[in-house]
């Protein structure tokens, strides 16, 4: 049994201000002393980075389609661990979830998970009396218990007069206003905001206005008696140690000859700031001594490097950057040539490229990649083609694609004869490439939900 007091901050839609709403509470509490653990529903990156700069610690994903609905409630206990309070921010609207099926991977399905209230923010910027109706269409539709409402985009002392007396008509407190002159800005581009990784000063500049935004503007007092409502929740919570334990149908890899734990380098810093924080959690507790390496500052691989994971980010951002780290971008073809493990996803997949705009990267792949207009986007489900150091073929894993780029091969081939495809799911082409050294694809993926991935990635680094 554990006991997190906790809220779900909901929306009818996208767009009607959850990420400030959420941001502002959890930096709120933080500074009034209060251990507040931050949540992300999703798959997204750069909502749980400025949670994480409100809160002081990670910024978790809580992902029904990644990692199936019986892993929330654990994940959430592990990641609100030693805290008073957790503040959950939805995704979308408060039931939209994955495409055809239903309102699985929604805000309102984690919520029912985690048996915690919602609370709805609404853009009441073009509203009246009318929003009695939207709030009360909320309240009636579906099982989530709607606690409260915190209105934005409040146009005048009047205006909030108005739409409080219409809440109240629907029996649905309202617990703070913002208003429309209050709106802290955070720039954006192509793929939402741009991430807090990027612009940590002015990052921490916002953080700290929507803190005294949100603590002026909202209740704080009883959106805490609102989340100590919440019920306590019948789990365990999640364990890397446990989770990557071999199961009876895994395919586990003998580990070779060597004995020590093998370092395992992550890539991190501006450029690739997409990473879940359970990965390098796993990747520990299957044996490897994990380092960050920065590709717009390090130089060289950590010592002893003997495996790379690179995730996601914004690399085309910083081609010039990343080309002009000569001696890093040697150092990374040099493991794929020695056989140690890379695994790369999105962003990772571009620098192992032999160019992106033109720009030269590591030259792992025999492949150029380029920026694009066209946004693919979506949750994929997929089966592995070949063997590689993160799965052997036939695993099935379920993704997230989300890119503006596109990847030419020159060959059709990695550098290896052997190469094949990553991944194939219905209705699509091979994509990736996948050798037994090498596994790169757009796809990103939760390993909470397949843990035998990190099993796999230290099997290889140790094999070495």
């Amino acid at each position: 049994m554990v006991r997190i007091p906790r809220v779900v901050i909901g929306a009818p839609a996208s767009g009607h201000g959850k990420t400030t709403v959420a941001t502002g509470l959890l930096a709120a509490f933080a500074r009034r002393g209060v251990p507040v653990a931050p949540f992300k529903v999703g798959p997204d990156y750069i909502d749980p980075g400025y949670h994480a700069l409100a809160a002081g610690r990670p910024g978790r994903n809580l992902d029904p389609v990644l990692v199936g609905e019986n892993l929330i409630a654990p994940l959430f206990a592990h990641g609100a661990q030693d805290a008073k309070l957790a503040i959950v921010e939805g995704v979308m609207g408060l039931y939209d979830g994955r495409t055809g099926a239903g309102d699985t991977g929604s805000t309102a399905q984690v919520a029912a998970l985690l048996e915690a209230p919602v609370i709805l923010v609404v853009d009441a910027a073009a509203q009246g009396r009318s929003i009695a109706a939207l709030v009360h269409g909320f309240r009636s539709f579906g099982s989530v218990r709607l606690a409260g409402v915190i209105l934005n985009r409040v146009g005048s002392d009047r205006h909030e007069s108005i739409l409080r007396e219409a809440c109240e008509e629907v029996g649905t407190p309202v617990l703070g206003a913002l208003r429309r002159a209050d709106a802290v800005a955070a720039p954006s581009r192509h793929l939402g905001l741009v991430p807090a990784a990027e612009r940590r000063a002015e990052a921490r500049a916002s953080v700290d206005a929507l803190a005294a935004l949100v603590a002026a503007a909202v209740d704080l007092e009883e959106v805490e008696a609102i989340a100590y409502s919440a019920p306590p929740l019948q789990v365990e919570p999640w364990s890397p140690s446990s989770a990557i334990r071999p199961g009876p149908h895994d395919q586990v890899e003998a580990s070779g000859a060597a004995s020590a734990r093998p370092v395992i380098a992550i890539a991190g810093g501006p450029a690739f700031s997409f990473s879940y924080a359970e990965t390098p959690e796993l990747l520990t507790a299957a044996g490897a001594d994990v380092v960050t390496v920065d590709p717009l500052r390090d130089e060289k691989l950590p010592a002893g490097a003997r495996g790379l994971v690179v995730g996601g980010g914004f690399p085309e951002v910083y081609a010039a950057e990343l080309s002009a780290n000569e001696p890093l971008r040697r150092a990374v073809a040099a493991l794929a040539a020695e056989g140690g493990p890379i695994v790369a996803e999105c962003a990772g997949l571009l620098w192992l490229c032999r160019t992106l705009d033109d720009a030269p990267m590591c030259g792992v792949l025999d492949a150029d990649a380029a920026m694009t207009p066209t946004l693919t986007l979506g949750y994929r489900d997929a089966v592995a083609l070949a063997d590689s150091p993160l799965a052997p073929a036939g695993t099935r894993v379920t993704g997230h694609e989300f890119h503006r780029t596109t990847v030419h091969p020159r060959s059709g081939l990695l550098l290896s004869p052997a190469a094949g495809g990553a991944w194939q799911w219905r209705g699509s082409d091979p994509e990736g490439f996948a050798t037994p050294a090498v596994h790169a694809s757009y796809l990103h993926l939760h390993w909470a939900g397949t843990p035998s991935l990190a099993r796999n990635v230290v099997a290889a680094a140790s094999a070495v």
